[in-house]
């Protein structure tokens, strides 16, 4: 059974909440790490204007064939580097970024937005996957993010966890759940340490992110 609740794209719902708040006729929003382009092209049909940029050329290729397959004229798919472009050559009124997420990102979104423009996240929260005994680089907590938004000249509207923590009936039914991530967990550490948690007799698995709009001040 998959973790937490998203749409059929793998997009959270209290995410595109907060951006359906906005008036995204007006908006020409930037998707940063947009991938094969699932958050730009849901965003396509409420907005002026998408761009989304990811340094990934086969997704970028998929996301742009994938709009072309819908027939949407107002998306555009650039391959870009997320943490090294400047934004503001894309000139966007409010900057996304769906599990996509790093201090570079902010400092680019702090440079391009004026005052009053939105920069709005999901990130993985500290508590991902805490199971496995170790934290990615790439998780925020809340007070951290706070830190961030506040540095880079971002007060925040609302900030949310989104935290699932499933429970398993055996150590069997606890693998099944993350057999998806065996190959990157062993690559990376994680694997072993959950297989010690689960000896040890864990039986849960955590699923947390963190939802976050910001304001520029």
């Amino acid at each position: 059974m998959p973790l937490g609740t998203t749409t059929a794209e793998g997009i959270s719902p209290a995410f595109l909440g907060l951006l359906a708040a906005e008036p995204l006729k007006e908006r020409a929003v930037l998707d940063v790490g947009t991938g094969r382009g699932r958050l730009a092209l849901a965003l396509a049909g409420r907005c002026r204007r998408v761009v989304g940029i990811d340094r990934d050329v086969a997704a970028i290729a998929e996301a742009v064939r994938r709009a072309g397959a819908l027939g949407l004229a107002n998306v555009e798919f650039i391959i870009a580097d997320a943490e090294a472009v400047e934004y503001g050559a894309f000139a966007p009124d409010l900057v996304a970024a769906h599990l996509c997420m790093s201090d570079a990102i902010a400092e680019r979104a702090g440079r391009a937005l004026g005052k009053g423009q939105v920069f709005a996240f999901v990130a993985f929260h500290a508590d991902q996957w805490r199971e496995t005994g170790r934290r990615s680089r790439f998780a925020y907590g809340e007070a951290q993010a706070r830190g961030l938004l506040e540095r880079t000249g971002f007060e925040v509207e609302r900030l949310e966890v989104d935290r699932e923590v499933k429970t398993f009936a055996s150590v069997e039914e606890a693998l099944a759940a993350v057999v998806a991530l065996e190959e990157k967990w062993r690559v990376d550490g994680r694997w072993f340490r959950y297989i010690k948690f689960l000896e040890e007799g864990g039986r849960t698995l955590t699923r947390a992110h963190l939802i976050v709009k910001a304001r520029h001040r």
